[in-house]
């Protein structure tokens, strides 16, 4: 674990998850600073996936990329199934997700994630496709305030809209942190005003749902009778897509009834939640 430069906060709550075991194929579908994937090696597994479409990732793990047991691949997660099949693997025994934005990415003031250091407004994790500021400089007022508001459930969406769309272009993390900030004066206590709407723009930017809606359909198709899977989220879109997900794929979603009866052809459940 030496070579990690950084320890996932739930560490021991994954890997307790996983159950791993010697001879098991884990994928970690976002290997960031490799704490997971580093861990999971000294259980024996027979070999490891490390995705992540962010080359900062890979190059920050290049000690694991000659390694006999891992192999890395630079795919976001939602590619799962394909980039597996690449190596000829198509089931595996257990996947971690461990959602968001990562503090290596957040801590890298040229890559925009974060106003607490002034930066291009960039926010792409893959770096590749249109930045954060290529969208509020073309998008309409209403896409912007959309956005802000489903995103990063920021109230006062529709005000920061409009003086974007007033006051851009915009290039720089400051010059956008500053703005919101004068849109909504002082705002929460302990929490700077350009919060929601910094992490609503990353989302967008990243396609963070859509990714995870399709990663956890893929670790579905790859997962073996008996395999594991355990999600890591921190915010609440995510939260509730994941248990939307598992609650339906694990039959516990509401049961039907006179006034909206089940709807024919329904999958029979495909996963099963462990006991406490």
């Amino acid at each position: 674990m030496s070579a990690a430069p950084h320890q996932p906060v739930l560490l021991a709550e994954v890997m307790a998850a996983l159950a791993l075991k010697a001879g098991d194929v884990y994928v970690d579908a976002t290997l960031g600073a490799g704490g997971y994937l580093r861990a999971a090696r000294g259980f024996g597994i027979a070999h490891a996936y490390g995705f992540d479409r962010d080359p900062a990732a890979h190059a920050l793990n290049q000690d694991l990329a000659g390694a006999r047991d891992v192999t890395l691949v630079r795919r976001p997660f939602a590619e799962l199934v394909a980039g597996l099949a690449e190596h000829g693997v198509t089931a595996v025994d257990a996947i971690a997700f461990d959602i968001g934005v990562s503090s290596m990415q957040l801590d890298e003031a040229a890559r925009g994630f974060s106003f607490q250091a002034d930066g291009p407004l960039d926010m792409r994790m893959s770096q590749e496709g249109p930045t954060a500021a290529d969208f509020v400089n073309s998008a309409s007022e209403a896409e912007i305030a959309d956005v802000l508001f489903h995103l990063g459930d920021e109230r006062g969406a529709r005000r920061i809209a409009r003086a974007i769309v007033a006051d851009r272009p915009f290039s720089r993390t400051g010059e956008l942190a500053a703005l919101i900030r004068r849109v909504l004066g002082r705002g929460e206590p302990g929490k700077d005003p350009a919060t929601r709407s910094f992490q609503a723009l990353r989302i967008h930017v990243n396609d963070e749902l859509g990714q995870l809606d399709a990663g956890l359909v893929a670790a579905e198709q790859l997962l073996k009778p008996g395999g594991r899977l355990a999600v890591v989220s921190f915010h609440s879109a995510e939260d509730r897509r994941v248990k939307a997900f598992l609650r339906d794929r694990s039959g516990s979603a509401p049961a039907a009834s006179r006034h909206m009866p089940q709807a024919a052809g329904s999958r029979p459940p495909s996963f099963e939640k462990p006991a406490r």
